[in-house]
């Protein structure tokens, strides 16, 4: 199932119930929302950590290489998802895990700052060529992790990103963290790197934002406190998407001042 979060709800019907999804979306909503119409054990989640980005239909540009993570949302693995896995997997790097929902928190996080290319409207790596909107996502990531930790919510490692890593750039110094983000991020791929949130804006269609860092927010209330930075960027992409043109930099940086 590979549209977006926010389509699902317009397309249930158009799904049969008896037989295996594999969501593929970003964030956790994606498997509650099936629940409307498809059987629990008909339904697997999975995580892609791969890079792609829409250029046209029939074309899309891999940009960097990753694994595909399986597993079964609500019941235990078993002889489909092997299948399914020994299918993918020759093409993607597959892993197969019972704690899939563990790991999409995680993911989530690298997610998180698919936000801020979408306000500005630029690539991966021209948004975080600046330490100060580097800065601001470190920040981003930090009240996050507050969130998850006050909700008890746990996190699992993925392949190629331990939990360590996480705690390690929420816990240096933000300069240091931001000039190690920048890095990371500015080197993610040969080619202009688009994060999900603006390929949607750039196709004129409404983004998964609410999934991502509202996701955040949305728990933020649920727990009684407060997420201001998450729930900041939120209203900032949706007026990005009503509007139909980006802030600059300084406008960014700016509204997080107040």
């Amino acid at each position: 199932l590979a549209v977006k979060t926010q389509d699902i709800p317009f397309i249930l019907n158009d799904i049969s119930p008896n037989m295996p999804i594999l969501t593929v979306q970003n964030g956790l909503r994606a498997e509650e929302m099936l629940l409307a119409s498809i059987p629990k054990e008909n339904i697997i989640s999975s995580i892609v950590m791969f890079g792609a980005t829409y250029l046209e239909p029939g074309k899309i540009l891999h940009n960097f290489e990753g694994d595909w993570i399986i597993g079964r949302a609500f019941v235990e693995n078993d002889t489909e998802v092997e299948k399914i896995a020994s299918l993918l997997n020759k093409v993607f790097s597959v892993h197969i895990t019972e704690e899939i929902r563990e790991m999409k928190w995680l993911k989530l996080f690298l997610n998180l700052n698919n936000c801020l290319p979408a306000l500005m409207g630029k690539s991966m790596q021209e948004t975080f060529s600046d330490l100060e909107i580097c800065k601001l996502s470190i920040e981003l990531l930090k009240e996050a992790l507050m969130v998850i930790n006050k909700a008890q919510i746990r996190l699992k490692s993925l392949p190629d990103f331990p939990l360590e890593r996480l705690y390690a750039l929420t816990n240096m110094p933000l300069e240091e963290a931001a000039k190690i983000f920048s890095n990371i991020m500015t080197n993610l791929s040969e080619e202009p790197l688009y994060g999900s949130i603006l390929q949607s804006i750039k196709r004129d269609r409404p983004s998964e934002i609410d999934y991502i860092n509202g996701e955040i927010a949305s728990l933020s209330e649920k727990i009684g406190i407060d997420a201001p930075l998450n729930k900041k960027v939120v209203e900032m992409v949706h007026a990005v998407e009503k509007r139909g043109d980006f802030f600059e930099s300084e406008e960014i940086l700016g509204e997080f001042r107040r």
